[in-house]
């Protein structure tokens, strides 16, 4: 992975498709990414492991994004979410209303890979605002490490569920680094009407040490899931 950095600032790049097998010409394509990350700010602002193994699942199912409706939400350097733009699909990208430098990162990340009118807007978990009432029909929302704060747990899966509404259908890919043994969101996930499954890493070729080119996931657990509505 290469990495260019002068004065708190790092461009890191990011190479899909290296890790499947070699019997099928189309699945030997590969996607390079280019993330702009601020070194010593909110963390916002850099990609986490969780983001890697978030975006090389929706790498892995790129075919199916053609045309979809995409939003990623808490999504700072949007790695997941510039993938999935890149993969055809029709990307929103957000983060919290009150971090501006988190909303400047994701407009700088689709910048650097030629993205060109992708709508960035902000608005804050939990927060039942015109802005989330305002989002279209979703297909697919995306969210790496959303589950980072045992008080946002809550917010985040009733912003999920408001989103939902419009779509009953749509699915929330989220990845997340296991960091305390007593994580859960099961209680939280019954009192919204929700259901979600575990995706192995593995099925996904999410499982490499060296993911994309890039050590992090391989230095943490990361777990990888869907949620969606329950009767879906």
């Amino acid at each position: 992975m290469c990495e260019e950095e002068s004065n708190g600032f790092r461009v890191r790049q990011y190479t899909f498709g290296k890790e499947v097998s070699e019997d099928d010409e189309d699945e030997r394509s590969e996607l390079v990414v280019f993330i702009p990350e601020i070194l010593n700010s909110q963390y916002g602002t850099y990609v986490w492991p969780s983001a890697v193994v978030l975006a090389q699942y929706v790498w892995f199912h790129r075919r199916e994004l053609t045309g979809k409706k995409v939003l990623e939400i808490g999504a700072g350097a949007s790695l997941p979410g510039v993938v999935a733009a890149k993969c055809g699909a029709e990307v929103i990208l957000s983060d919290h209303a009150e971090l501006p430098q988190c909303l400047e990162n994701c407009r700088q990340s689709c910048q650097m890979n030629g993205i060109l009118g992708v709508p960035v807007t902000g608005f804050t978990w939990g927060d039942i605002s015109p802005d989330l009432l305002a989002q279209p029909p979703l297909d697919i929302i995306l969210g790496s490490d959303v589950f980072y704060e045992p008080e946002d747990f809550e917010d985040v899966l009733s912003s999920v569920y408001f989103l939902m509404e419009k779509n009953s259908k749509a699915q929330f890919w989220t990845s997340y680094q296991v960091r305390s043994a007593n994580w859960s969101i099961e209680d939280l996930l019954y009192k919204w009407d929700l259901k979600c499954v575990h995706v192995p890493l593995i099925t996904f070729h999410g499982h490499s040490p060296h993911l994309a080119g890039s050590e992090l996931p391989g230095r943490h657990t990361v777990q990888m899931m869907i949620i969606t509505a329950k009767g879906t």
